[in-house]
């Protein structure tokens, strides 16, 4: 395991040490958790409040949160906590799991696939006919890549993935496991006896470079042309998004969220956790639609929506706080 000095942390993250310089820091734990060989953070009051009773023998602390200098513990005041710690774990983490390169004595690999430098490919992996991999793409355990996809360079994809057929990825995207990419979306149209006939999707999903995905997300092809998430978007674990919808620039998509068929999202936009967006929807760059709401009209853009159905954030919470009033409203009218 890794040991760093609370100076090399210090150095690292850019900070302002203040107390011991060569404490020995072996990892990173929440500040009620810690143990006197770890690192905390302190970004708020609440963790302030914390800080104490804590045991941890450093933390990095925000601008603007005070807390008493300690001659036996090390504080690290940086302008951002969390930032912060997101440098120190990386100096933490393990090097990650994958295969080492070249193809897996068992997987099955086309003769027509077109494999860049430094490609590992895992147990039991299938890769279709005429599939181009990037150099230095990861393949995990059991990864199903169909015919004629094209995997950007860097990729990092999980155990159980599968891409389905003519799906575009761009460079150093990470797939988490069980994602699907490019199966049919959900459509149907009954015919003049009733039955339910399915229509062919015959799109496909392009995804945009530095793009994540999480465990479980399902993004359907296109019924004709492609369903589009753009760079830098992160998408939480399990998420629909369905066909046709075109998802822009650095969104953050938090779990369980669904968005219907052909919905537009601008650049920079959040999405809170099992929030549900109606099809055709358009919400605008830098919109924020809080946790739990359900989206039925267009949504401008810098605007926060919430609420069942959502609006703005403000009338939401006033009529949140009305409804909390009608208990003792209805029991003040029953006394009269």
């Amino acid at each position: 395991m890794a040991i760093f000095t609370t100076q090399q942390i210090s150095d690292q993250v850019g900070g302002t040490l203040t107390g011991p310089a060569d404490l020995h820091i072996s990892g990173v734990e929440q500040i009620q958790l810690a143990s006197p060989s770890q690192i905390t953070f302190v970004g708020d009051k609440i963790h302030a409040a914390a800080w104490s009773a804590s045991r941890a023998a450093a933390a990095l602390v925000s601008d603007g949160i005070n807390l008493d200098d300690d001659d036996e513990r090390a504080l690290i005041r940086v302008r951002d906590a969390d930032l912060a710690m997101m440098r120190v774990l990386t100096m933490f983490a393990p090097d990650p799991s994958r295969p080492k390169p070249g193809i897996a004595p068992n997987a099955d690999v086309d003769s027509t696939a077109q494999l860049g430098d430094n490609v590992a490919i895992g147990a039991g992996c299938f890769v279709g006919q005429r599939v181009r991999l990037g150099d230095g793409v990861v393949l995990h355990p059991h990864v199903t890549i169909m015919d004629d996809c094209v995997i950007g360079s860097g990729c990092v994809i999980w155990p159980g993935t599968v891409i389905r057929e003519r799906c575009e990825i761009g460079e150093r995207c990470e797939l988490h496991p069980n994602t699907t990419i490019g199966a049919d979306g959900f459509g149907y149209c009954p015919d003049a006896d009733g039955n339910m006939v399915k229509i062919p999707h015959i799109g496909n999903v392009r995804i945009g470079n530095a793009v994540e995905i999480g465990a479980g997300t399902c993004i359907d092809r296109g019924k004709f042309s492609a369903t589009i998430i753009d760079d830098d978007t992160k998408i939480d674990n399990l998420c629909q998004i369905a066909h046709n919808c075109r998802i822009g620039k650095g969104c953050v998509i938090a779990g369980m969220s669904a968005l219907a068929g052909s919905v537009t999202v601008g650049d920079r936009v959040v999405i809170g956790g099992k929030v549900a967006v109606k099809d055709h929807v358009t919400i605008g760059d830098g919109a924020t639609l809080a946790g739990n709401a359900s989206l039925m009209n267009d949504l401008p853009g810098g605007e926060t929506w919430a609420g069942y159905p959502a609006q703005s954030k403000a009338q939401a919470l006033r009529e949140h706080l009305a409804v909390r009033k009608l208990p003792d409203l209805i029991k003040m009218l029953n006394q009269k």
